[in-house]
């Protein structure tokens, strides 16, 4: 019998997240408040039900792919949620990059109830999950971490346990930091070789091979070049994970004045109406300031 694995929210990467369980033999059971997505779950050979709670009855392990924590919470403790279920899930992995501290409260509540939550936050876009290249950083109960540890290994290649919970999103911030950051500066240069007359698909090759490498010119130079921004990764999603790095810059008292303005760049991305967006089209941005 195949081992059944919850799933709410099958947007980009939750679809991705459902295509590699699938694929690992596991039958996976999920809900999304999009129809589109529980249908394309269900075409791919999954099962959708009609909420969280219907979910979570039927698993003991259930995996949430949500925007943000406040989503989260609603989806665990809200109105039909996980807790309403007769019988609930002994563990959580949120994949969710969310608010640490908010993390760290939501698994000391459910500790009360004996249900494990495990903060699992992923490194790398979903064609990575898709190609279970994406990095996993985890937070928890150890032994919740090796009790779930089929399903990580199903799912990634580079799996990290960092220790408590929150510690899984606290290093996700850390590490959107630095991508988010390696991501402007190559939209910046390319725009910039532009200016100076470089053929650029010469010029990203050339780079790879300079001490300016970073793998976001694997992940999103083509696609900088191409100008193709089908959404893999949302630049409405990285202003929000930008701005919870800035909320705990300032806890911390550090300055980070490169993230303030690539957080002012995403907001006025936003405004031009390109949230929606893979976040490579960050390059749309640094163009129309070049225009302007």
């Amino acid at each position: 019998m195949k081992d059944k694995i919850g799933l709410v929210g099958l947007g980009l990467v939750g679809t991705a997240i459902a295509e590699r369980l699938l694929a690992g033999d596991f039958e996976v059971i999920g809900f999304d408040i999009d129809s589109t997505g529980c249908q394309h779950l269900k075409d791919l050979g999954g099962n959708a039900l009609g909420s969280p709670a219907q979910v979570a009855q039927k698993v003991e392990r259930i995996i949430l792919s949500l925007p943000d924590t406040n989503i989260v919470k609603q989806v665990v403790e809200g109105p039909s949620g996980i807790l309403e279920a007769k019988t609930t899930p002994k563990y959580i992995i949120d994949t969710t990059t969310g608010d640490p501290d908010e993390t760290i409260a939501l698994a000391q509540r459910l500790a009360k109830r004996e249900i494990y939550l495990l903060d699992s936050t992923i490194s790398g876009p979903s064609q990575q999950v898709r190609d279970k290249k994406a990095v996993f950083m985890i937070g928890g109960e150890k032994k919740a971490f090796e009790t779930c540890s089929d399903i990580f290994q199903t799912l990634s290649e580079k799996i990290f346990y960092l220790g408590p919970s929150g510690n899984g999103s606290k290093a996700k911030l850390a590490s959107n930091l630095i991508s988010g950051l390696n991501r402007i500066a190559l939209a910046e240069g390319l725009v910039f070789a532009n200016k100076l007359g470089l053929e650029l698909k010469t010029f990203l090759e050339m780079l790879k091979a300079t001490p300016a490498y970073s793998a976001v010119m694997d992940i999103k130079g083509k696609k900088m070049l191409t100008g193709d921004f089908t959404a893999e990764s949302r630049i409405r999603q990285h202003h929000k994970d930008v701005s919870l790095i800035l909320k705990y810059a300032e806890i911390a008292g550090q300055e980070l004045p490169l993230s303030q303005v690539h957080f002012d760049a995403l907001e006025k991305a936003i405004e031009a109406g390109d949230g929606d967006l893979d976040n490579a089209a960050i390059i749309k941005e640094i163009e129309r300031r070049n225009r302007g």
